[in-house]
């Protein structure tokens, strides 16, 4: 292994230069720890196994090394666990779980976890993992807002094809969220891999429960509503409701569920509806199809009977949506670059919305016997063409002028002052004639009932 004397990183054999500073590399063995004055542990070697070069990270459980581990001579992360959480046994058990769950997975797409151990001479308890470079999702929405579409759909797919698998034996991950997908740069774009299983819920026959019944556990924001209600029935649906949620974030730049607290979101989960994506995402760099809100609406169904059963399901639906044909573990592998080009050619061959036209008349509607005035000679070639369909029929023409259709509307349109009459015919309409027509109808019709039950 070699090693970077500025930043202390670390790198196969054959690296040359650190990509990060461009200083030549020396053989790790060569280059001393500096600056362990604020943390002694650098330099130092735990169970007797893996050196710790260079802090990573600090969170809530413990502190993350970049290391050797000088059997294999490989790079790992190291995450040493914090005295409190040393103490909890719950804590614990959850970090043996994860690295007894890691050996029965895949790792393609899911971080592998190589060993969990007391170091005996200090007493730390720590958790192996295998390196990873590149960085969070969470950061790269922190500072992108969205993602573009080949890059979200190349994620999504490879994160279905992870949690399918883990889905399959059982394991429910309870604890999606932007801060757990992890993607690695390549040049063919980021490979994805999904982080801490030491929420998961293990839903086989024997499995040890650590949770007690009616405890929510998750992340509020990406929560589906039975987690949220500590439902013993949760089972990998919550998982698609999860990743819908992180989807919407990545296309909308925010999440789909608010409030300005714990409780306050979760009663957002349990009672709204979010607003359409393409509609909260209109303003964003990306363009969103209006596909995906009906993609999403589905995976983020409060019922989960109703909701997208599995999450490769649902990755194959949001690529479908911006066109793409084939599915999610196609996609999977597929450079982003091309991902791209797919993406923006099934945009252009999209056909274009119609324009909102008024409804035209039923050409099989009776005509109206009040209809428009005849168009003079003189009428201007775009006047709507006016004919008095009683008329016209009168003198043996057709109800409408050829290539022509009535005009409906006010009554300025429909030109009621009729100032060129045809002969024969009233030159206006007085307001009793439809009073009278109306009435000698009920007369025949009356005399007609009368005449037939006088014959009886």
């Amino acid at each position: 292994m070699k090693s970077c004397p500025k930043c202390m990183r670390v790198f196969p054999d054959d690296a040359g230069f650190c990509p990060a500073d461009g200083t030549s590399l020396q053989h790790a063995s060569m280059v001393p720890i500096a600056n362990t004055e604020n943390d002694p542990r650098l330099g130092s070697r735990l169970c007797n196994r893996y050196e710790l070069r260079r802090v990573v990270a600090d969170g809530g459980m413990g502190r993350v090394y970049e290391g050797i581990d000088k059997q294999t001579q490989t790079r790992v992360a190291v995450k040493v666990l914090h005295d409190d959480v040393s103490k909890d046994d719950v804590a614990l058990e959850r970090f043996k779980r994860e690295y007894e769950i890691s050996s029965q997975l895949p790792h393609d797409y899911i971080v592998k976890v190589m060993d969990f151990q007391r170091d005996e001479s200090s007493g730390v308890w720590l958790l192996v993992m295998e390196f990873l470079d590149g960085e969070e999702l969470r950061f790269i929405l922190k500072r992108e807002k969205s993602i573009e579409p080949s890059r979200l759909v190349r994620m999504l797919a490879q994160t279905a094809i992870g949690l399918d698998e883990a889905h399959n034996r059982q394991f429910v991950h309870r604890d999606l969220k932007p801060d757990n997908l992890f993607l690695c740069g390549t040049r063919e774009g980021d490979n994805v891999k999904i982080l801490d299983f030491g929420s998961v819920k293990d839903k086989n026959k024997d499995a040890k429960k650590l949770t007690v019944l009616g405890t929510t556990i998750g992340s509020p924001y990406y929560m589906a509503p039975e987690q949220a209600q500590g439902l013993d029935t949760l089972d990998a649906r919550a998982d698609v409701f999860a990743l819908a949620a992180i989807t919407y974030e990545c296309m909308a730049g925010t999440v789909p569920f608010t409030g300005n607290n714990g409780p306050s979101i979760l009663l957002a989960i349990l009672t709204k509806d979010p607003e359409p994506v393409s509609k909260k995402g209109a303003s964003g760099k990306y363009p969103i199809p209006t596909a995906l809100d009906d993609v999403l609406e589905e995976a983020l169904a409060k019922n989960p009977n109703i909701r997208t059963k599995s999450v490769g399901d649902f990755a194959t639906a949001v690529g479908r949506a911006y066109g793409l044909a084939g599915d999610h573990k196609g996609w999977a592998r597929v450079p982003a670059a091309d991902l791209a080009r797919e993406i923006a050619e099934a945009a252009a061959r999209a056909p274009v919305p119609a324009q909102r036209l008024e409804a035209a008349a039923d050409p099989f509607a009776s005509p109206d016997p009040f209809a428009a005035k005849p168009t003079s000679a003189t009428a201007p070639m775009n006047a709507p063409i006016r004919v008095d369909p009683i008329a016209q029929t009168a003198l043996g023409g057709p109800p409408y002028a050829a290539g022509s259709q009535p005009t409906f509307g006010s009554q300025d349109q429909r030109g009621d002052d009729m100032s060129d009459p045809i002969a024969g015919m009233p030159a206006s309409r007085p307001p009793w004639l439809i009073a009278v027509v109306v009435g000698v109808a009920a007369l025949v019709v009356g005399g007609g009932i009368a005449f037939v039950a006088l014959s009886r």
